[in-house]
């Protein structure tokens, strides 16, 4: 028995150490990250870095592209304004015309409307073009963005702060208010929440 134990003794010795050797390449192996797991992650990473940079590049050309519609819609707003101040007299002027003196009006006279008239239309269906727009507020609640009011008229007939009349057209470019419209607003009326909470009770009561 002496003698095996001491004939198998470096044999156990070397198999022990065999197997050491080969646990702590496994361990190394083991610790050293996988290669295919790393392009993985920065393939993931890369793709997540191009999305974001495709995401800012789209809203860059979505922001430059409004920036560009609203200076092309925009800039001639302040010459359209001046513009209306010219149509406005030509309208003042057309207004202040009677109409015992049209009806009554030479060859001369009649010219000199008409032109008047289609100097008017002209210059209206020109703003028209570049995007000004009549606002048509009549039957339209109040609204302090596009309206401003002049007067109130008493009209127990349509809901409080209705447009019941125009003192002067208001205009808009684009979606912009250009110049709001001066009017004239209902005043006695039904109110529009009372009318509807009405409604609501009756049906509850039927």
């Amino acid at each position: 028995m002496t003698d095996e134990t001491t004939k198998n003794g470096p044999d156990a010795a070397a198999e022990e150490a065999a197997a050491d050797a080969a646990a702590n390449v496994e361990n190394e192996t083991a610790a050293e990250p996988d290669p295919i797991e790393l392009l993985k992650a920065e393939n993931a990473e890369l793709r997540d870095r191009y999305l974001r940079l495709a995401a800012d590049m789209d809203n860059l050309r979505r922001r430059t592209e409004r920036e560009v519609k609203d200076a092309k819609s925009y800039s001639a707003a302040g010459f359209a304004r001046d513009m209306l101040a010219v149509s406005d007299n030509l309208r003042r002027a057309l207004d202040a015309i009677p109409e015992e003196a049209r009806a009554g009006a030479d060859a001369g006279l009649t010219t000199l409307i008409e032109g008047v008239e289609m100097t008017e239309r002209s210059m209206l269906s020109t703003l028209e073009r570049h995007g000004v727009r009549k606002l048509e507020p009549v039957g339209q609640k109040f609204d302090p963005n596009f309206h401003q009011a002049m007067f109130e008229v008493p009209n127990p007939d349509v809901p409080n702060n209705t447009v019941v009349q125009v003192v002067q057209a208001g205009y808009s470019i684009g979606e912009r208010v250009l110049r709001p419209a001066m009017v004239g607003v209902a005043k006695g009326g039904p109110k529009i929440v009372e009318a509807e909470t009405n409604s609501v009770f009756d049906q509850k009561d039927a």
